[in-house]
């Protein structure tokens, strides 16, 4: 049940979702504040109050009873399934039909362009216009690409500009769906179930990660025509679950995001905030520079000797760490010191660079990426919920684009930087310099963010109240 505070004349009195006033008057201390709040902020709305969820009481599991973020789970998991199956199976289409590397090379450049350039405008939609819209949005456009791709694979030397000109339209499509997707999961669960909600909805994305380039290449066997058939049918479930969402609980729209003006609003706050600011430099700087997974290749040819089939082992162990953490911090969500969890998640990481480097043994270089992949989603979970609930609903989707932009150029520009220090050190030389770099960033960042590293519970905080006057760009 959400309980919501409502101003009344001499008091405040509880209100509960079904409209029913609570007998049990409240100070009247609190009407004054509700009133005086809703004259400073000019657009007073009910807030939910931080009531304990069942899902914090029955463990994990609990949140797939509840009917929201079983939709969001299986848009998320379906939705990236179809993307990952998609990335291999016209990666091999397109160097069947071709034998150029170069053209392989130009499927990256397409898909990256439109989130470098569109991603700040796309939180900026996700924060204008419904949200549940614009998902809806999104998969009616994403749909066409695999049958597009199907009607390709079925003409007689398809052009190869027409593959090019769907991954266009794929990845315009998830530049939006990724802010959108992000900002909606807050409002679709209770406060004290954020961390759990975040921790499930991320291992969903892993999944679909290990599953999808398997599945696609296995029904490759059958034939392109089969994958694109499936990927049809995922997205389609995607968008059927998307139909299916209830309004949020915080369904109004500032006037404000109207204006275009707003777009970099979002890295406005993150600057004046230091416990954001902190939280997204982290991220990047460390995703820059333990950009190991870009080596792996050369790891299992030349160092491990342990060929394809063990690069694919390599390649697949950082995802299945983040998966067993992710299911763990589900079923026992971090309740204290999580600002030094965060370091602790990001020193893992680091470490575990380190020894991967050093390694020449198969088993410690599997289990180094598995703790990489460990420490990576203890780091990102708590990181999420902070975000999340430090800034207000109306503003989560610029923040989630400011992230998804610095997570996505971060992890580009990573591997470039990985590949410039492999050729100037070697590969070992490389790999340890960025551990060793991750290990620095970890010690400046706790010294120069003391206020992050004092977090004890990450649903601490609350987000600042709406500015009143107009907000220029």
């Amino acid at each position: 049940m959400i309980i919501y505070l409502q101003a009344r004349s001499g008091g405040a009195a509880l209100k509960t979702d079904s409209g029913a006033l609570s007998p049990y008057a409240l100070p009247s201390s609190w009407g004054r504040r509700l009133s005086r709040s809703r004259s400073e902020t000019g657009n007073f709305m009910a807030t939910p109050l931080a009531t304990k969820d069942p899902a914090s009481k029955a463990g994990a599991l609990a949140l797939f009873r509840e009917g929201p973020f079983r939709l969001i789970f299986a848009i998320k998991f379906s939705s990236n399934t179809a993307n990952q199956m998609l990335g291999v199976v016209v990666g091999w289409q397109v160097y069947d039909l071709t034998g150029s590397a170069f053209d392989l090379g130009m499927i990256g450049l397409v898909q990256f362009l439109p989130p470098l350039a569109l991603t700040l405008y796309a939180g900026q939609v996700a924060d204008r216009y419904d949200r549940r819209i614009v998902l809806r949005f999104c998969y009616a456009v994403q749909i066409f690409m695999p049958i597009g791709l199907l009607v390709l694979t079925n003409v007689e030397s398809p052009p190869l500009i027409a593959f090019y000109a769907l991954l266009l339209i794929g990845a315009l499509s998830r530049t939006f769906e990724g802010p959108t997707l992000q900002a909606l999961l807050p409002s679709m669960v209770g406060r004290d179930a954020l961390a759990q909600a975040i921790a499930l909805s991320t291992s969903a994305q892993k999944m679909s990660s290990l599953l999808g380039p398997s599945l696609g290449g296995l029904i490759y066997i059958i034939g392109p025509s089969v994958d694109y058939a499936v990927c049809m049918v995922l997205i389609a479930i995607a968008a059927v679950a998307s139909l299916m969402l209830p309004a949020p609980q915080f369904s109004e729209r500032d006037p404000r995001n109207r204006d275009w003006g707003t777009v970099f609003s979002g890295l406005r706050m993150i600057r004046d905030n230091p416990i954001l600011l902190g939280l997204m430099t982290l991220d990047l700087l460390a995703v820059f520079f333990g950009g190991v997974v870009a080596l792996l290749p050369i790891f299992a040819k030349d160092i491990l000797g342990i060929g394809p089939v063990g690069l694919g082992l390599l390649r697949s162990s950082p995802a299945v760490g983040a998966l067993l953490m992710a299911v763990v911090m589900a079923r026992f969500p971090v309740k204290r010191a999580a600002g030094r969890m965060i370091f602790a998640g990001v020193a893992v990481y680091g470490v575990a660079t380190i020894i991967f480097g050093l390694s020449s043994s198969v088993v410690l270089s599997v289990v180094c990426m598995l703790a990489l992949g460990a420490g990576d989603m203890l780091s990102q979970v708590l990181r999420q919920t902070i975000i999340q609930i430090r800034i207000p609903d109306e503003m989560r989707g610029r923040v989630a684009a400011v992230s998804s932009l610095s997570v996505n150029v971060g992890g580009q520009l990573g591997m470039f930087e990985s590949g410039v220090t492999a050729a100037w050190f070697g590969a070992v030389g490389s790999v340890l310099f960025g551990g060793v770099a991750v290990l620095a960033i970890v010690v400046i960042w706790m010294w120069r963010f003391p206020t992050l590293r004092d977090i004890e519970t990450p649903e601490e905080g609350q987000p600042p109240a709406p500015s009143s006057g107009k907000e220029t760009g």
